[in-house]
């Protein structure tokens, strides 16, 4: 099956999206929908998809949406608690109490980003300020995902050219921190997939739920880092899993539906979420970072293709022209509805799609002029000698 095609970067739907403190959460078909406002979550998010466009439009067509995003992050910070409120009124109000550890995490894992990515450096260092009065409530959090995604961002920040090497105190007090952070969230993660697991089910919860891949992604990422054999290999059989029970027949990705999957129980087909899409491209990205086995970069490809009809009903989901994507694929066709997640579920993926299609190609380019073939990664060879969880 060929690859799906890249398409042209488009911010028309991320733009009408855009209300004046930041992206609204909610759309009635294609139209911003005011009555739920903002949430921190999906601020983050365009914070990450203006990064990645950055790179191919240039900072100076992204930076206000930036520093948009930055801003309301700035002012969702609670000095008091140490984390992020998370739902915003159209008028600035705060609302819902204390935002969620998943929020959290979010928030946190666009702030790393912004560390690693920006080529703004006054932006680089306000996020580096409020990651570092955010870093200490963020190791404190217990939910699953919550942990992945801020073990995500000290990943980011461990790559940040801000902190690596730097003399500076500020920078390298928060480097530390985040580097034992890291270490403590990967291994209480670590230890879940290791309790919990049985055979058949290597999977920390009763139930398959939402943005699974995020889980072993983190373990995957860490192990890595950290030269964690035992965990690198854990992370990639549960990936492998994950791809195994959510691919069809035909080859097609086929993710677990938002009335979920509980262990013994039955799989929910529909509705499928954009999130888990994206969730299983970065996570097999992370894999094929990891252990450069091309089996990666096809289920990338497999997940990109759902978004433009490789899915159960063969229905286009995301539009590309527009930059815009539909809420879910239903059991009679498509969520109509295109909210901010799952547009920028779309255009993280394209993103990321682009990115790794650039390097395999530059790569395949390199090895034709007569470069050698780059060396697997040592932690692939812990990975075969490493004992797994049961399958």
């Amino acid at each position: 099956m060929p690859d799906a095609p890249l398409h042209p970067i488009s911010r028309r739907h991320l733009d009408e999206l855009g209300g004046e403190l930041g992206i609204l959460q909610h759309a009635v078909g294609s139209v911003p929908d005011p009555a739920h406002g903002y949430c921190v979550d999906d601020v983050a998010r365009a914070l990450e998809v203006d990064l990645l466009h950055a790179r191919g439009l240039g900072w100076a067509s992204v930076s206000g949406s930036a520093w948009r995003s930055l801003h309301f992050l700035q002012e969702a910070f609670d000095a008091e608690t140490g984390r992020f409120q998370n739902f915003r009124a159209m008028n600035g109000e705060w609302i819902g109490g204390p935002g969620s550890n998943d929020s959290f995490g979010r928030a946190m894992l666009a702030l790393g980003a912004a560390m690693e990515a920006a080529p703004d450096a006054r932006l680089v260092d306000a996020a580096l300020a409020l990651f570092g009065r955010a870093l200490p409530a963020a190791g404190k959090v217990t939910s699953p995902r919550a942990q992945a995604s801020v073990v995500l961002a000290c990943d980011a920040v461990a790559r940040s050219a801000t902190i690596t090497g730097s003399s500076e105190e500020p920078e390298a007090a928060v480097g530390a921190a985040s580097a034992l952070v890291l270490r403590r969230l990967a291994t209480g993660l670590h230890a879940r997939f290791l309790e919990s697991a049985r055979p058949g089910w290597p999977w920390p919860e009763e139930s398959l739920t939402y943005e699974n891949a995020l889980l072993p992604r983190a373990l995957i990422v860490a192990g890595h880092r950290l030269g964690a054999g035992t965990m690198l290999a854990i992370g990639l059989q549960v990936l492998d899993w994950l791809i195994d029970v959510q691919t069809t027949p035909k080859g097609r990705f086929s993710p677990v539906g938002n009335g979920w999957w509980p262990r013994g129980g039955e799989r929910s087909q529909f509705d499928q979420q954009p999130i888990e899409a994206t969730s299983l491209l970065l996570a097999a990205e992370a894999a094929h970072n990891a252990t450069r086995n091309p089996r990666y970069l096809e289920v990338m490809e497999r997940a990109y293709a759902w978004f433009l009809g490789a899915n159960d009903l063969g229905r286009r989901i995301a539009h590309p022209a527009r930059g815009a994507c539909c809420d879910g694929l239903t059991s009679t066709g498509l969520n109509k509805n295109e909210g901010a997640e799952s547009t920028l579920m779309w255009l993280i993926a394209a993103e990321h799609i682009r990115r790794v299609r650039g390097s395999t190609r530059q790569a395949t380019r390199g090895l034709t002029a007569g470069q050698p073939a780059p060396q697997r990664l040592a932690a692939s060879s812990q990975v075969a000698a490493a004992p797994l969880v049961p399958g």
